[in-house]
């Protein structure tokens, strides 16, 4: 017989700090630390297959520890209420599950599962402890108590028998209280021996095999540590006491009686309550052997589950046939399954729903797969087709036309999650579930067995054929579907070529660059060698801390965990206390992130056509706004003449030039239109510089009188105020006190009322209604402005305030984007769009359609929407990014 004990309070912690906190109801209600504690308990159930199991909780009460040591765990922060909240939910389900839960006034869960553990090996009982305490180490005795210690996330275990803990610690489980006291326990506030870390610790317990010894033998030590061990003697061994788990608590509970008995119609009820969309047929699966009515078992089990079939093609000519039967589906649904990072060149193959056949799926391998065979059969529906795009383009130079895309799709429903592979989609969206190969987890895919991979996919595209009418459902009811159809699948193929044709590169001026960087970082790090008076090294925070802080004696800045901040903030606050030190060390850490970052980073992303290839992401801001990875080409830095001259290497082709055509002030002309304010509308309509004007108007100055510190300040304001920022923010910003900070946005709102009513508006809406909403249609859910915590709340009215700017300004610049691409494929040029960096796009002309491309440029983007105020566009022609922007 084999026992689950599992420690409640430690797993549901665990969850909450692994999954994002956006993870919520229609309602509100957050159920981040729930999910993750359910997937855990389903997955611990399929994976240890128990014949019973318990759960313990601590209570609100204080204990006996708490009693014996007044500072035992003193130093712990009141987790979030939102946590709190979701421990009850957490119990709610156990109960539904019929699970039996224990919990004792005066106790620790621990000590009630070092009970259970100690009933369990009398009984001769297999038990398996299941917690991220590590406490529970002493509980180990081989042959019939292990623990599966939780290292992080919900995912992370690791599984120790006797073995496993001395190698993980260095001492028995029977050693461990006494090891942990010796050492002490900083997450119970239980201070050890100073100076005595994990290594000399264990050396010390396995030599004199006892607390008591240890101490005994104290004049044996070093004089340090000798007297260490005398003054800290009492408290040790008063620690060690408390650290031992008790194993007598009176528990009214047998381990031989620890069977589950689910509802599993009261489960299937409460997963509808918390939008744990297909959580029921995992928990069916495990649940299902504990059921007493069976009908009820065989009915649900009979009605989520498929068991299919995969044909695999693997002949030109079986392909050919398949594919003509397939142009008459009326939906035709794919799934590209890759071997790496899902880069063009490892596709392995594809699954294809065979619409003739129920539950059947057709597998084509890459080897006799043509990128002309996908393109006959668009448009057709996928999940993530930008890779699928940009494999068809480098074997045809052709992109397809997708149907529906299904993590786009989940995007726009649910813009926390960002970019979400297809397990994830059917978890969240999915009516029906088809069972999946059990050898490999959901999401994952392991080459060393094809069969296994080709099998998970097929079953993937069968499930999401079936979700595609839910899905689309789903977008109709939260008004996105136009953004979907119109903004957003359009714009797959535009990022798709974009990152096929990329960016070409002047290599030797980017070597010289590097070089000039590494000769520079070389200087400054010999210099500061040299004050120091011995080498080290300079990105060592400890190293850094001990020169600055106790050879120096600097007076230091804020404390971290691991001791005090080496951080940028930090060195300039203390800057003045050593100026001959700390100034070369900011110059070196700028340069050297400029060298390594975009000097080498950049290098080492050339291909062999001279260009560099970026992937750029439509699925991972919640604003909806595009980023850029492999490498990053939003961040090439221009604050600094260093950084600036790095965009002189990104060259125009032979006989070609870059025009860079960039949104003016975008965002403020977003808020003057959201706001409807006529002081920023008169502004922008008459095509004053906005910040000049708002200076004039805050400080009460002619525009003539405006300094270049009051222009700035309002520049200062206008920005913030799109990021939601707030006095404080702006005071740190500028440099000046908060009271000052105050004064200035007072003056602003005073000058434009409009915009302080709008955000108020903004924040009291998505309140109501939970989500902001773009004038596209755009959803953010904010669960944030119902929480009971005052801070989190503060972090939600911020974001309400500044989505639905962010959240506009992003879809205006991908309508651009869209209207940019249809007007070149319409005029039928040669000129391609190859970046996309903030507002800005980015466009590769020959000399010969200069003027064409500069008209189509400017129309598309002016007349991607119509506002209160004028969209306009800065252009500029270059045979290098810098010397368009120059």
């Amino acid at each position: 017989m084999k026992i689950l004990l599992l420690d409640g309070n430690s797993l549901a912690y665990r969850a909450f700090f692994a999954l994002p906190t956006d993870m919520a109801t229609a309602s509100g209600q957050v159920t981040n630390s729930v999910y993750g504690f359910t997937t855990m308990l389903i997955n611990l159930m399929k994976e240890q297959r128990p014949d019973g199991l318990a759960v313990v909780f601590d209570r609100k009460e204080k204990t006996f520890r708490h009693e014996a040591a007044p500072e035992y765990k003193a130093q712990r922060e009141a987790q979030p209420d939102i946590l709190y909240q979701q421990i009850e939910i957490i119990k709610d389900v156990l109960d539904a599950c019929g699970i039996v839960r224990l919990e004792m006034a005066g106790f620790e869960g621990d000590d009630l599962i070092a009970t259970l553990a100690d009933q369990a090996e009398r009984s001769k009982v297999e038990a398996v402890v299941v917690t991220g305490d590590r406490d529970s180490y002493q509980l180990v005795h081989d042959p019939f108590v292990k623990v599966l210690y939780n290292k992080r996330g919900v995912s992370d275990y690791a599984l120790y028998d006797e073995a496993g803990i001395f190698e993980r610690t260095g001492v028995t489980p029977k050693l461990y209280p006494e090891y942990a006291a010796l050492r002490g326990d900083p997450s119970d506030n239980l201070e050890g021996v100073p100076g005595v870390g994990e290594k000399t610790a264990a050396k010390l317990i396995n030599k004199y095999e006892s607390l008591e010894a240890v101490f005994d033998a104290a004049n044996e030590q070093t004089p340090k540590l000798a007297e260490s061990l005398r003054v800290s003697r009492e408290r040790v061994l008063r620690n060690a006491h408390l650290m031992w788990l008790r194993r007598d608590v009176p528990l009214q509970v047998d381990v031989l009686n620890l069977v589950p008995k689910p509802d599993m119609q009261q489960v299937r009820s409460l997963f509808n309550q918390l939008e744990f969309k297909t959580m029921f047929p995992r928990a069916m699966d495990v649940f299902g052997p504990f059921i007493d009515e069976r009908p009820m078992a065989e009915e649900v089990s009979s009605a989520i589950t498929t068991e299919i079939v995969v044909e695999r093609l693997d002949k030109r000519e079986d392909v050919t046939r398949f594919l003509n039967r397939a142009a008459g589906f009326s939906q035709r649904t794919m799934l590209p399954c890759w071997s790496g990072d899902g880069r063009v060149q490892d596709l392995v193959g594809v699954a294809i729903v065979d619409n003739g056949a129920e539950s059947r799926g057709v597998w084509i391998d890459s080897s006799v797969l043509r990128a002309d065979d996908l393109i006959s059969l668009a448009p057709f529906v996928t999940h993530d087709a930008k890779p699928l795009e940009r494999w068809c383009l480098s074997k045809s130079e052709t992109s397809f036309e997708v149907a529906f895309d299904t993590a786009v799709a989940a995007y726009l429903l649910e813009p926390q999650e960002g970019r979400v592979a297809a397990s994830v989609v059917l978890e969240r969206f999915g009516s029906s579930s088809v069972r999946m190969p059990e050898s490999i987890p959901a999401g994952q895919l392991s080459f060393e067995n094809t069969e296994d991979a080709v099998g998970r996919v097929a079953a993937e595209v069968l499930a999401i054929d079936a979700v595609v009418d839910s899905m689309a459902k789903a977008l109709q009811e939260h008004g996105a579907m136009t953004l979907f159809v119109d903004i957003e699948l359009p714009l797959i193929p535009i990022l798709a070529r974009m990152e096929h044709v990329g960016i070409g590169v002047d290599r030797v001026r980017l070597q010289e660059i590097a070089d000039h960087l590494t000769h520079e970082v070389e200087i400054l790090t010999n210099e500061l060698h040299a004050l120091v008076g011995r080498d080290f090294n300079l990105n060592s925070p400890v190293q850094l801390r001990t020169i600055l802080f106790d050879e120096r004696n600097l007076s230091p800045g804020k404390k971290t965990k691991t001791g005090y901040s080496t951080d940028a903030a930090t060195l300039e606050k203390i800057r003045n206390q050593w100026p001959e030190f700390i100034d070369p060390l900011l110059r070196y850490r700028e340069l050297e992130k400029l060298r390594s970052t975009y000097g080498v980073g950049l290098l080492e992303a050339i291909s062999p056509d001279g260009r560099i290839h970026a992937t750029f992401n439509q699925m991972v801001a919640r604003t909806g706004r595009l980023s850029s990875d492999a490498p990053n080409l939003h961040n090439i830095p221009v604050r600094s003449d260093e950084g600036r001259v790095f965009r002189e290497v990104f060259v125009a082709a032979d006989d070609c030039e870059l025009v860079v055509a960039d949104y003016n002030q975008i965002e403020l002309r977003c808020i003057a239109h959201l706001a409807d304010d006529p002081g920023l509308i008169a502004a922008f309509t008459k095509g004053e510089d906005i910040h000049t004007s708002t200076a004039a108007r805050v400080f009460s100055v002619a525009p003539a009188e405006v300094t270049s510190d009051m222009r700035s300040q309002a520049k200062m304001v206008s920005y913030g105020l799109a990021y939601g920022m707030e006095a404080f923010g702006l005071s740190q910003r500028l440099g000046i006190a908060v009271d000052e900070a105050t004064e200035i946005l007072e003056s602003y709102f005073a000058v434009f009322p409009n915009v302080r009513k709008y955000m108020d508006d903004a924040i009291d809406e998505a309140r109501k209604r939970g989500y902001t909403e773009t004038l596209f249609g755009r959803r953010r859910p904010i669960p944030e402005l119902n929480s009971s915590n005052f801070r989190i709340r503060q972090v939600g009215e911020r974001q309400a305030m500044n989505a639905g700017i962010q959240g506009l300004a992003a879809d205006i610049f991908k309508v651009a984007l869209v209207r940019l691409q249809h007007t070149l494929d319409r005029e039928q040029v040669s000129s391609r769009i190859i970046l996309q960096v903030h507002d800005e796009i980015i466009v590769e002309a020959p000399n010969s359609e200069h003027e064409l491309i500069e008209r189509l440029v400017l129309d598309a983007m002016k007349g991607a929407a119509e506002l209160r105020v004028p969209l306009e566009v800065n252009l500029a022609w270059g045979e290098s990014w810098a010397a368009a922007k120059s």
